[in-house]
């Protein structure tokens, strides 16, 4: 029988901590095997392969997973083609082949291109990620055993050692064959929940080009981008001798035992005449305004010894591989109401910023190891540490890096789809669109370092409150009135910003009426080149570059104003499965972040032939030799995508020996 498709899940053992450092380092420890191989070939019974007991998986199954005509699903399918690349070439070489090319780094790595995952699938679908929560959310008749955790825990991780257990480090199918039995059953039930997945979303393909970018996605991953230990392993060094010297001189001059404890510290500042309900660093801000001097001194080692910049570097060094790259770093549709990526391990998408002007000269202190020349240069240790943290990652020798992100994506995306006409002309032009906006609000010219000049802080954070409903509560998250602006401001700035993109509000309330009328009438509208559909329980949203956003179950529901507002099932914040509302500005927030999502997308494919080993946000980290030309890379990534004729894109970008915000 020829072999066409297959479903796959893995049992594995590892000593290493696969949650603190992915499954690439996991799957190359020394120690990583396989447990249980369980498999249904071209959608028949599920067979289970007792590996740890000495059963082989036959040759053409071993044969199919490196033959790109054999089209291999798994649920996070990242991990088997991870893991089953280290086995097979570790115990199979001859089924295994890469997909690398000379001077690229994914050479130990099955080609991702014929492997499908189905929880990529059920986030396309706007549905959770875990296979419990869609097989749940999906009401599915076969259910992932419940018994799993306790299992894995037993089977798959090192164990304590105790007299009872005889002092071994870890639980073999000997050690109790009852639950191993049932954890043969557990692997199995997996692939037959996975297939039952596929089945019942098979009315709603994942589009090819989507299964195009998730190669990509992995092709990124497998690359990974490489580390400077030096500079990890020192940072982490420097951190633990500034905490010492940091507490030390708190309890120096509080007398605490522990000036770390928030208790001990609300009791200290009460001694003093200042009570707080927090210490957050938004309540210790507020306090430093008003506090004597002795105890701002406290509060600002307190907010040292806060920092909490040593995490990142402790992520690196637990995830480096052993080519000393970090990897795994991007979950494909890890945002499933955009389909943005999300950060993992190190989490590239939340990384301080750095304004040290003398950010090399910093950088080379902590290689150099010298902790007594670093606390002598810069008085704050932790925040000096944390804006190096960029810098940590680097290019491989004799290569640079090219870093290249769009100009103001978001606010592009919106004004094309709104036909807001002055800010595309701004865009055309090259403008600024702070000074453009303030000046559109104000009525006067404003200029980034001329006329009007302090106009332009007010059209910047309108600009980054306003384009999505947001009003005064917004303005004030965005920390309008730490920048100086009064209360009073507020409201007219929201009503000044709404009066100059009029189209953008008109936006809003199109996108509102379209997605109102499909889910009462469930037929197909359409408003600004975004069509609107209710089908089978489901409201889709179809973009310009033909992908969808989907919302499950959705329904007209009432507000707590009493108005109406359209409801749907999805991941609330407390990362739960519940109903959740929404209205026109939050889904044109969508569909922006959509857009622009779908928009860097085509820039990644436009420069796939490059060696692309990470992004953020909206900007591409690319491993270049050294001849590679900036502006070409720059001209590429900017280049419009076919689907979204007329809309201006400008890519900017630089060369750097390290990773840094330019």
């Amino acid at each position: 029988m020829k072999i066409e498709y297959m479903s796959i899940d893995l049992e594995t053992f590892s000593s290493i901590d696969i949650s603190k450092c992915g499954v690439y380092k996991y799957a190359e420890s020394p120690d990583a095997e396989m447990l249980l191989f369980a498999c249904s070939v071209n959608g028949g019974p599920v067979t289970v392969y007792d590996i740890a007991n000495g059963e082989r998986v036959p040759e053409e199954i071993l044969a199919a997973l490196s033959d790109e005509s054999v089209t291999k699903w798994a649920y996070n399918a990242a991990f088997e083609r991870v893991f089953l690349s280290i086995w097979l070439r570790r115990n199979h070489p001859q089924h295994f082949s890469s997909y690398s090319i000379d001077g690229d780094t994914v050479g130990d790595y099955l080609d991702p291109s014929s492997w499908r995952c189905s929880m990529v699938w059920s986030a396309y679908m706007g549905l959770p990620l875990s296979l419990e929560g869609v097989g749940a959310v999906l009401g599915l008749e076969e259910q992932k055993l419940k018994e799993g955790k306790a299992l894995i825990k037993y089977f798959c991780k090192p164990c304590a050692t105790t007299k009872a257990n005889g002092g071994r480090t870890r639980n073999l199918p000997k050690h109790d064959p009852e639950k191993w039995e049932t954890f043969k059953k557990y692997n199995q039930r997996d692939v037959e929940v996975e297939m039952s997945i596929q089945h019942r979303l098979s009315r709603f393909p994942v589009p090819d080009f989507i299964w195009e970018e998730y190669r990509l996605d992995q092709e990124i991953n497998d690359r990974g981008i490489l580390l400077d230990m030096k500079v990890v392993e020192n940072a982490i060094r420097f951190d633990a001798f500034s905490k010492t010297a940091l507490m030390a001189a708190m309890k120096d001059k509080t007398g605490l035992e522990n000036p770390n404890s928030i208790q001990q510290m609300k009791e200290w500042l009460a001694n003093k005449g200042i009570n707080t309900d927090s210490l957050d660093k938004k309540a210790v801000a507020e306090l430093l305004k008003i506090v004597p001097e002795d105890v701002a001194d406290i509060l600002r080692l307190r907010q040292q010894l806060a920092k909490s910049s040593v995490k990142k570097y402790q992520a690196m060094q637990a995830s480096a591989c052993a080519d000393g790259r970090a990897r795994g770093m991007f979950q494909f549709y890890g945002a499933n109401r955009s389909g943005r990526w999300a950060g993992r391990i190190i989490q590239l998408q939340n990384l301080p910023q750095n304004h040290l002007s003398d950010l090399e000269e910093a950088r080379s202190v902590v290689k150099s190891g010298d902790y007594e020349l670093m606390n002598m240069l810069y008085e704050d240790v932790p925040d000096t540490l944390s804006q190096l943290i960029r810098t940590a990652f680097i290019p491989r020798p004799r290569f640079k890096f090219i870093v290249s992100d769009f100009s103001a994506i978001e606010a592009r995306v919106i004004a094309w789809l709104a036909g807001e006409m002055w800010r595309l002309r701004v865009f055309k032009e090259g403008g600024d669109i702070y000074c453009a906006s303030a000046s559109q609000m104000f009525h006067v010219p404003v200029e980034k370092h001329g006329r009007n000049a302090h106009l332009r802080q007010k059209g910047k954070i309108a600009e980054l409150a306003l384009g999505y409903g947001g009003s005064v509560g917004a303005l004030k998250s965005m920390g309008a009135l730490e920048m100086g602006l009064a209360e009073e401001e507020l409201q007219p700035l929201v009503d000044a910003w709404r009066s100059s993109n009029q189209n953008i509000v008109q936006f809003w309330w199109d996108v509102d009426r379209a997605v109102k009328e499909t889910v009462k009438m469930r037929i197909s509208t359409e408003t600004h080149g975004i069509r609107f559909i209710y089908r089978s329980g489901l409201l889709f949203i179809e973009l310009p570059s033909g992908r969808r956003l989907f919302y499950a179950k959705p329904k007209i529901g009432e507000n707590r104003f009493g108005g109406e507002v359209v409801t749907y099932e999805s991941i609330g914040t407390n990362k739960k499965w519940e109903r959740i509302e929404s209205y026109g500005p939050k889904f044109v927030e969508n569909i922006v972040q959509a857009v622009s999502r779908d928009i860097l997308c085509h820039a990644m494919r436009t420069l796939s032939h490059c060696f692309i080993c990470g992004h953020v946000h909206d900007e591409l980290i690319i491993e270049s030799s050294m001849g590679v030309d900036l502006g070409a890379v720059c001209e590429q990534m900017g280049r419009t995508p076919p689907w979204i004729p007329g809309l201006d894109l400008r890519a900017d970008g630089f060369e750097t020996m390290f990773y840094k915000k330019n």
